[in-house]
């Protein structure tokens, strides 16, 4: 069976330290428990979870749903938001990881959350073309909090959300709504891509749609 590969990159900078790390660790186990209450999900959804503070890091590779491990994210004290070597990983990745010709994966998808801005400015305009070029079917982005640059998702990303608050309701509510995004486009009758933009399931009420 074909497999549906599933990026999520997740901000770890220091202003995400404490209660909002917490929530967000809480929040991405509620994500895995979701999707694996979908038996189709469960046969195709990889997943890889990359994260970025003062550098990027491989959390875990393209792992099956089934095996995927619980979540434990750390943040350091302080630094940086190093978003746009996120993305050149990632990209990095698809290119090692997603199978193309005969019995390809279906077109990947890419979910990114931050609650800042890219501090490797640099970098990130590099990347943002080469994200763009990646092959990913949908590119969601989410600003969460008031000092989230929703300007700089929207330079590259096919849908943009946004989290007022740092709370642990809104990143469950947000993490509840990836998995709809990938179980709506990971049906057994759905086209071979997931579709991004207006063609996403409607979210929950604690979340603004930018784009």
């Amino acid at each position: 069976m074909r497999r549906l590969p599933v990026y999520i990159l997740l901000d770890t900078s220091g202003s995400m330290r404490g209660e909002p790390i917490h929530a967000v660790n809480n929040a991405m186990q509620i994500l895995l428990s979701t999707l694996r209450q979908d038996p189709h999900a469960l046969d195709t959804v990889h997943i890889s979870l990359i994260t970025f503070d003062l550098e990027a890091r491989v959390m875990q590779n393209l792992t099956p749903l089934d095996a995927f491990p619980a979540v434990s994210l750390q943040t350091p004290n302080s630094g940086p938001t190093f978003l746009g070597e996120a993305l050149k990983v990632a990209g990095q990745k698809v290119k090692s990881e997603v199978k193309v010709g005969e019995d390809a994966d279906w077109a990947p998808l890419l979910f990114i959350m931050t609650d800042g801005k890219p501090s490797d400015t640099q970098t990130f305009n590099e990347q943002v073309g080469a994200i763009q070029n990646a092959g990913f079917a949908s590119i969601v982005g989410c600003g969460a909090g008031p000092s989230a640059d929703v300007t700089a998702l929207k330079r590259f990303c096919t849908s943009v959300a946004m989290l007022d608050t740092l709370d642990g309701a809104g990143f469950e509510q947000f993490f509840k709504w990836v998995s709809d995004v990938i179980t709506d486009g990971n049906r057994p009758d759905a086209p071979d891509a997931p579709q991004g933009g207006s063609n996403l399931p409607p979210p929950p009420a604690e979340i603004n749609i930018v784009i």
